[in-house]
């Protein structure tokens, strides 16, 4: 049996990102457990570089994005990102969110190939954007979701008021964001946001049987199918309904396609081999 992806043998323990691949499988893990993993600059500049990387890797075929300890992210770091103190040039704010958070956001949205969230703890602030981001959501029991930016005087970013209007509709997330209350996993699942919950023993074996299932299947086509489902709010029908169409065109043309094809006339089980 392959090593646990939370122990990665070829990383050293003191890595603030761990990342291996595994059965076609990019396991990317935040491991900062003593600061419930917040996020700082270059933990989210590597984020970024993996998330692209598996893009453009054939061997990679499916990623899950996972925490060691107790929280899965408490959001951003900002002892990291705190000011000294000078004078603020108008700009810089808005600069450090487009440049920072909001990339980190759309590396996920963007990724080509499909990403679990592996919630194991507290997903917070852009951690809980991080995690909404992704195409599906396991979380373990003791799970919690918190749109934290209010606790603090702050405005959500990271994408929040563009990812939770979307997942659950504009008055449940103004009611997470105003109040800034904690979203158990269980609340979590029945409002849409997790896909599933489960006890934290079977949280990474649930992502691995999710993940090795998704890198089997046909990634091209996955690819596409995210890309349909990600811009299809922010169309109208027509534009969707070409987009659709196109893709299929495109998609025709890949190995995977032609396998698909051949194996339901042969009667035998698809061998796709994500090109």
């Amino acid at each position: 049996m392959s090593a646990s992806p939370l122990e990665h043998p070829e990383k050293s323990r003191d890595s603030l990102i761990l990342h291996a691949t595994d059965n076609a499988v990019s396991w990317i893990t935040l491991n900062r457990p003593e600061a419930m993993n917040a996020i700082t600059p270059d933990q989210r500049e590597r984020l970024i570089q993996l998330l692209s990387e598996a893009s453009a890797d054939p061997a990679v075929r499916a990623v899950v994005i996972t925490a060691t300890g107790r929280g899965f992210c408490a959001g951003a770091d900002l002892r990291s990102t705190a000011t000294d103190g000078g004078e603020r040039v108008p700009g810089d704010v808005a600069r450090v969110i487009r440049l920072g958070a909001q990339r980190l956001i759309a590396a996920v949205l963007d990724c080509e190939k499909p990403v679990i969230a592996a919630v194991n703890g507290t997903a917070a602030g852009i951690g809980a954007h991080l995690a909404l981001a992704c195409d599906l959501v396991l979380a373990a029991e003791e799970a919690r979701f918190i749109e934290v930016f209010v606790r603090r005087g702050l405005v959500p970013d990271g994408g929040g008021a563009y990812l939770l209007p979307r997942l659950i509709g504009p008055h449940r997330a103004k009611e997470l964001m105003f109040f800034g209350d904690a979203l158990s996993a269980a609340d979590a699942e029945r409002l849409g946001l997790a896909n599933r919950v489960v006890p934290a023993q079977d949280l990474e074996k649930t992502a691995r049987a999710w993940a090795e299932r998704l890198a089997a299947g046909p990634t091209r086509a996955l690819a596409s199918a995210k890309h349909l489902v990600n811009t299809s709010l922010d169309t109208d029908r027509a534009t969707a309904f070409a987009a659709e169409a196109a893709a299929q065109e495109i998609n025709m043309a890949t190995a995977d396609a032609r396998e698909g094809v051949a194996s339901f006339v042969e009667r035998r089980t698809p061998r796709y081999e994500g090109r």
